[in-house]
């Protein structure tokens, strides 16, 4: 699947994928996971992604706490991991439900002028 802009979103899910499954066997942390993201993607599906690893981290506290939880957690993002890598979109509830929140992504974008700009934006509007 392509965007209107010729951005390849099928490719970028699976890279996306390639993230959690590195975050949830420990290879690298969630917020270098966040940073390594895909630049200015406009992509439903990769932002909810984006959101559901930031929750993920928030969650750290509880799912210490919490095994059952833990294992929830991991089960969801085993799931998204999977959906993304098989370059397929998330279901309509998964991305509706981090919808509220697509105005907070502070999701990288390019380091041109415009990139930085609208991260400058998004961290003082914010």
């Amino acid at each position: 699947m392509q965007s209107p802009k010729g951005i390849d979103y099928k490719s970028l899910r699976k890279k996306v994928s390639v993230l959690f499954y590195s975050v949830l066997n420990k290879k690298i942390s969630v917020n270098d996971a966040l940073i390594k993201f895909p630049m200015d993607c406009e992509d439903k599906t990769i932002t909810a992604a984006w959101h559901a690893l930031c929750h993920f981290e928030a969650d750290e506290e509880i799912r210490l706490k919490d095994s059952l939880y833990a294992q929830e957690q991991n089960k969801y993002l085993e799931y998204i991991a999977e959906t993304l890598n098989n370059g397929n979109a998330l279901p309509k509830n998964i991305i509706n439900a981090y919808i509220p929140y697509h105005n907070e992504a502070l999701i990288p974008n390019g380091s041109n002028l415009k990139g930085i700009i609208h991260k400058l934006k998004k961290f003082l509007c914010c």
